[in-house]
């Protein structure tokens, strides 16, 4: 006897899913800065040294002497001079006078006046350092430095972002199928 059969045929159905990643980016820029240093002040106040030479008595030694002081030295030297023929004269006079005592007066004078001994020349060293007269007067410096603060601007850029986001597609690639079928 033939018994009818039920066949059944399945086919499962088959889903195929396609995945775009999502995509991110950050980028992050260099902070923008403007620095500046002004330049510090400065204050410089000198006082000036002063040396003072007096070679008045060195040039003296040199014979550079001013008018002033050779026209006093010769009125000196003449008063001296001077001082010394009158008190010469009254000398000579008194031996005259006294010629009645004996004694050759004329000769002894004459003599005397021709019997001057001669000067020596001997190696003099002019220009002697201790004579100069210095005179110093310290200078002074003073330096005052005010610092200056640098100048600092600093922008700070916000980063760059994108971000694209994922996507998931899903397509069938198989459908579902179910076949009946009598045989009998």
């Amino acid at each position: 006897m033939n018994i009818p059969q039920l066949q059944i045929q399945t086919t499962p159905g088959r889903l195929g899913l396609q995945t775009d990643k999502p995509v991110q980016q950050i980028e992050q820029p260099r902070a923008t800065q403007d620095i500046e240093q002004p330049a510090a002040i400065l204050e410089m106040s000198t006082t000036r040294p002063q040396l003072s030479l007096d070679t008045t008595e060195n040039r003296a030694d040199l014979d550079l002497k001013s008018a002033l002081r050779r026209s006093s030295e010769n009125a000196r030297y003449g008063l001296q001079q001077v001082t010394e023929g009158t008190g010469r004269r009254a000398q000579e006079g008194h031996q005259l006078m006294q010629i009645e005592n004996g004694g050759n007066a004329i000769a002894n004078i004459a003599k005397q006046v021709g019997d001057r001994s001669n000067s020596q020349i001997g190696i003099r060293f002019v220009g002697d350092r201790s004579k100069i007269h210095t005179d110093i007067i310290s200078g002074s410096l003073t330096i005052n430095a005010t610092p200056q603060k640098p100048i600092i601007n600093a922008q700070v850029n916000k980063p760059i972002y994108t971000y694209t986001p994922g996507k998931v597609t899903g397509t069938m690639e198989q459908y579902p199928s179910i076949q009946i079928d009598w045989k009998g």
